[in-house]
């Protein structure tokens, strides 16, 4: 007599969408963490305000000496900055979003409830995004903003240049959000995800893209795809660039997103609660 076992199927992604309380619940619980808020806040928006008040204050009192505030020039650094500094803060919220329910006990209770993990897990990515990106939109509108308003003398960006840099910026936080939270998900540790995204992140991706001798292996690198995407009006120049093309720069960050989510959503499924 043969048996036959049926195994439960993922559900998709579309299915998570439907149950928008699971995306609001995530939300919620994000919010209610005043310090993550504060953090999230003071490394975006607050990074923004610093910065060009900062230029803004040393035109103001040595206009000879300093240039203005504004212009394409400052939108790059800007956006390097926000970028830096952004993904710093999406890794620590992703490295939360991923490990934080295992460790105080929260994810036991969802299991005993009978939900889905798998729905569990896709609730996280549309939840910390929801939360996430909004805060990142309003420091680079502020920067836009600035580098239009107070270019005077020195070339404004276009409106194009804008919109392919808000963009960049935003799914550049978005890559870094979703590496964590698979990352945290595989380990069930905030902390080492954070210390090991951090490492790779500051001082592993600018050491391997200067070797030269590894040639096109370093194609490979989130970073260097990154740098292939980026609007070149703010690609700052004095960073080392991989020539790879554009479509081998969206493989990359596609294969590098599909295996953090894939390796995430495993561990969340098959992890004992």
């Amino acid at each position: 007599m043969n048996t036959t076992v049926a195994l439960p199927k993922p559900p998709t992604i579309r299915s998570t969408f439907r149950r928008p309380r699971l995306i609001r619940a995530e939300v919620l619980k994000l919010r209610k963490r005043r310090g993550l808020v504060a953090t999230v806040t003071a490394m975006t928006v607050g990074t923004a305000v610093v910065l060009y008040g900062v230029l803004i204050s040393l035109h103001a009192a040595n206009p000879a000496h300093h240039g203005p505030a504004g212009g394409v020039s400052n939108l790059s650094h800007g956006v390097f900055l926000l970028g830096a500094l952004g993904t710093v803060v999406a890794i620590i919220l992703g490295a939360s979003a991923g490990a934080d329910d295992l460790n105080t006990g929260v994810f036991r209770e969802l299991v005993v409830t009978g939900r889905s993990r798998w729905s569990l897990f896709w609730a996280r990515i549309p939840g910390g995004l929801v939360f996430l990106l909004p805060f990142v939109a309003v420091a680079y509108t502020l920067a836009a903003v600035a580098s239009v308003g107070f270019a005077d003398s020195l070339a404004a960006p276009s409106t194009r240049l804008l919109v392919e840099s808000g963009i960049f910026l935003l799914a550049e936080v978005a890559f870094g959000f979703v590496l964590a939270l698979g990352l945290a998900s595989l380990l069930g540790s905030r902390a080492q995800t954070i210390g090991i995204l951090l490492a790779f992140r500051l001082a592993l991706t600018p050491l391997i893209l200067s070797i030269k001798f590894l040639g096109t292996s370093r194609e490979s690198i989130p970073g260097a795809a990154f740098d292939r995407i980026s609007p070149q009006a703010i690609l700052d120049s004095g960073r080392p660039q991989v020539g790879m093309s554009l479509v081998a720069a969206i493989v990359v960050l596609a294969l590098w997103t599909g295996i953090a989510l894939a390796i995430g959503g495993w561990r969340t499924a098959t992890r004992d609660a």
